[in-house]
């Protein structure tokens, strides 16, 4: 783990950071080589990480494309055709507006802040940008690539943010693109990876196995909604999970992790045997299962979380983020088997918002935001809510909108970001910003202030080059 100074350091891969790393991530068990580089901080603790108003960060990603003009930038006055089926109403926030779907969320808007010209040009269902702040990758990628950059769980992980028997980073409910490994074998969209850190610093990757509240209405672009919870790999046997049980799963695991013949041909096959051993260990850890068992919560408040996969996952969020995890990640899925959850809304639009997008979202935000501030938690605890773009202005032929990374919002609550802040203002249409945009480096960068992180320091890449963390992201004026 690396010092947190301003000298040129040389960091190690010691037993905590190896440890704690996402050492379940399906993807493999790949060792990078680390070399020195200089590293910037706003503020240390005793022990030298970071320490900043935000001890974790909760993304909720609204994976597919959420439309900003049916959600949180409605446009009552544009043309028909633009402004659609929905209406706006008052919020708790004087002046401001959003959707009549969102009631519940209305009431707590004083305690957001919404971006509302998010832009840049990553046309692509991944979510790198928002969890990098890298917008330059190719868009057609079903895989993530060594290359791609280090998240900001991997970020949090390399610099030894978190306890020791935690894992760094997490990922709910499962690695993005599992629900549409029916159509595309194999996909694993890039974004919540260890990136050129190497994969020891992949999350902790849950799995689920959803049904659903009805038969599915419409394939993909249907209404049914997605029950169940996230669980941990091989937790079939909770609360009698040993290690020997585990033992017994590491071959099931090897042939699900399509890169791990690669890995094991690597240099350093010792070594990797070393991390599996401590991946196993970290798993079987009482700790992390206790976080994931969710049947000593209380019925009335598993009932205000809603019993959706999402739902569930966001309160597995919040018992982690109690637990000490630095970086928890909730993902939408694009075309879940037998139903949907997808923002990748070409039809049907209006419906899934009114029958299924939005009441899922307006239960379990809400739910997460006052469960956090009654805990104490809320004000050291980032929540942000965003996908990978918006949706176009111009409603097609099949009631849907299609792709729009031009423009787009995110909303951020907790974490000392200032309360009740609007940012950035769109054009009548929605179709780009009309003052201050923001790309999502600068929501990148604003997290890692957030968290003690200065959005300059770098981490080494492959060839040992230092990187910006937040590649070239500035924090957001006035929400810090």
């Amino acid at each position: 783990m690396p010092r947190l100074t301003d000298h040129v350091t040389h960091p190690q891969l010691t037993r905590r950071s190896a440890l704690r790393a996402g050492a379940m991530g399906l993807l493999g068990w790949g060792v990078n080589p680390m070399t020195g580089q200089r590293t910037l901080v706003s503020a240390v603790d005793r022990q030298g990480r970071p320490s900043g108003r935000a001890k974790s960060v909760i993304l909720f990603n609204l994976l597919g494309g959420p439309s900003q003009l049916d959600m949180f930038d409605l446009k009552p006055s544009a043309p028909v055709e633009v402004r659609g089926e929905f209406t706006s109403i008052e919020t708790s926030l004087p002046g401001l507006r959003i959707c009549e779907h969102l009631p519940k969320t209305a009431k707590m808007m004083h305690k957001a802040a919404l971006i509302r010209t998010v832009t840049h040009g990553y046309n692509a269902h991944n979510p790198l940008n928002i969890m990098t702040g890298w917008s330059l990758g190719n868009p057609a990628a079903l895989r993530p690539d060594p290359n791609d950059p280090p998240d900001i769980g991997a970020v949090c992980q390399y610099f030894g943010l978190g306890p020791d028997d935690m894992p760094g980073a997490v990922c709910l409910p499962c690695y993005p693109g599992w629900g549409e490994s029916s159509m595309y074998p194999g996909i694993r969209r890039p974004g919540p990876y260890g990136g050129f850190l190497g994969s020891q610093y992949d999350p902790l990757f849950s799995l689920c196995e959803p049904t659903f509240d009805r038969k599915p209405d419409r394939p993909y672009y249907g209404t049914a909604i997605a029950l169940g919870e996230p669980k941990l790999p091989g937790a079939e046997a909770v609360p009698g999970l040993t290690v020997d049980r585990l033992h017994q799963q590491r071959d099931l695991l090897l042939q699900l992790d399509g890169q791990f013949a690669n890995a094991a041909a690597s240099k350093s096959p010792q070594r990797l045997d070393k991390f599996k051993d401590m991946a196993f260990r970290l798993l079987s850890a009482g700790k992390v299962r206790s976080a994931f068992d969710l049947s000593g919560e209380p019925a009335d408040l598993r009932k205000k979380y809603g019993s959706s996969l999402f739902g569930n996952s966001m309160l597995v969020a919040r018992r982690l983020v109690e637990a000490g995890v630095p970086f928890i990640s909730v993902h939408a899925e694009n075309f879940l088997p037998n139903g949907s959850f997808t923002y990748d809304m070409h039809e049907n639009n209006f419906a899934m918002l009114k029958e299924h997008n939005l009441p899922v979202l307006d239960t379990l935000l809400p739910a997460l935001v006052e469960d956090l501030e009654q805990r104490g938690l809320l004000e050291s605890t980032l929540i942000y809510v965003m996908g990978e773009m918006g949706r176009s202005p111009k409603i097609n032929a099949k009631a849907g909108r299609d792709h729009w990374p031009q423009c787009g919002f995110c909303l951020m609550i907790g974490g000392g970001i200032t309360p009740g802040a609007v940012y950035g203002e769109s054009d009548a249409i929605a179709a780009y910003p009309k003052s201050n945009p923001v790309s999502p480096a600068d929501i990148v960068a604003t997290i890692y202030q957030q968290m003690g992180l200065d959005a300059h320091t770098t981490v080494p890449d492959r060839t040992g080059r230092p990187m910006p963390i937040a590649h070239g992201g500035q924090p957001i004026p006035g929400l810090t």
